[in-house]
This record gives structure tokens, sequence and C-alpha cells, in this order.
């Protein structure tokens, strides 16, 4: 069986609590947040894009593809339909999607989602400390289809209403080390701040 996977990162929010803008460009240790997420991605799988709306140009820094949404205001599911058909573009049979804004994900959490897919149209999620984290997931390219008519007929919707509504998907759980949860992620101000202390610790 064909293993490639496509990485997206979904950076389309509107960051509101750090008060707009694109919340990736926020420096984290001296760099861009999205800099962090896509060093650590990029390690894991065959092919890396940006999921983001507006001027691709912002992210020209970056060297990554950068996929709009296929129609308007579609929510985070939006980013995941642009991604599985740019995966499929690329002869990747899944795409694996994370958050621009948590710079400490799992190191092996594309392994570990991929040896949980014991289907092959199987929506693998993460979770930690008791919750489920469904933007980090693997999803097949096979549900693109299934996904744009959802979309279609629902307009915006949650990741929780499409993936635990109409599928079963399997959930993988990472463990919380020394208090940090793998998922954390950067909301606001304060958060960004916790992350220099979280990141200083792991360099350290």
């Amino acid at each position: 069986m064909d293993r490639k996977v496509a990485g997206i990162i979904l950076a389309g929010g509107k960051s509101s609590r750090m008060g707009g803008g694109d919340k990736a460009l926020h420096l984290l240790a001296g760099r861009p947040i999205l800099t962090h997420v896509a060093d650590r991605l990029g390690r894991q799988v065959d092919v890396l894009a940006i999921n983001a709306n507006g001027d691709p140009a912002r992210f020209t820094e970056f060297g990554l593809a950068v996929v709009a949404d296929p129609q308007p205001d579609l929510g985070p599911l939006g980013g995941v339909l642009a991604g599985l058909l740019w995966a499929r573009s690329h002869a990747c049979p899944c795409a694996l999607t994370v958050a621009c804004d948590t710079p400490f994900f799992p190191e092996d959490l594309v392994k570990r989602l991929r040896d949980a897919a014991d289907q092959p149209d199987r929506i693998v999620q993460s979770s930690s400390g008791g919750r489920t984290h469904p933007t980090f997931a693997l999803w097949p390219v096979s549900l693109a289809e299934d996904l744009d008519e959802f979309l279609r007929q629902a307009g915006a919707a949650s990741m929780r209403a499409y993936a635990g509504a109409r599928h079963r998907p399997a959930v993988v759980d990472f463990a919380v080390a020394g208090g940090v949860d793998p998922f954390f992620n950067i909301n606001t101000r304060d958060d960004l701040i916790a992350a220099e202390r979280i990141a200083s610790e792991i360099e350290g």
C-alpha cells in the first residue's frame, strides 16, 4: 500500500484574540510560529503545503505551496478539502492536517496516526489529556468527494460534525509530558509568552 503522506498546515483562521492578521507570522523564539510548525511537520511527511486564503505572497519566505479553500466561508473543513485535493494532485493517498498555532505537536505524529489507520478510508484523530484534537488528523484522499458533498449541503461545519457524525474516526492518544500538552496552541499574547517558556525549556 502506498504510504505517502501530504502535510497540510491550516492557517486560515482570523486570529481575533491576537489582534487580527496572521497568527502564524508572530515570532516565537525569534522565528515565525509557522516556521516551527513547518519544520516539525516537514520532517514527517513527503510533501508539505499551507492552507490559507487571501494573498499567498505573504507566505513566500517559507517556500511552500499555498492552497486556498475551494469555496469561501467553509471554516476549517474547507481547508481540509483543499488539502485533500492538493494531496491527490501529488499522488498521496492521505493528508495530515495540523494547526498553524501549535508548534510543539509530537515528532511521531504522522507515524502513529498512519499506523492506526486500519482501513484505507479511516480518519484518524489525535487526543491528549482526555481531549480530542480533530485538527490534528489523518484524512484519506478518497473522502474528498464525500466531504465536498457534505459542505455543499451543510455549509461551514465543524470537523467534529463531519468526522464524528458521518464517519467513525480512530483516535490515537498522546501523553502530556512534564505538564506540557503537545497540542498546546497559541491563541492569545499570554499563550505566546507561555510558548516562549516552553520553547526555551525544549531547546535547553
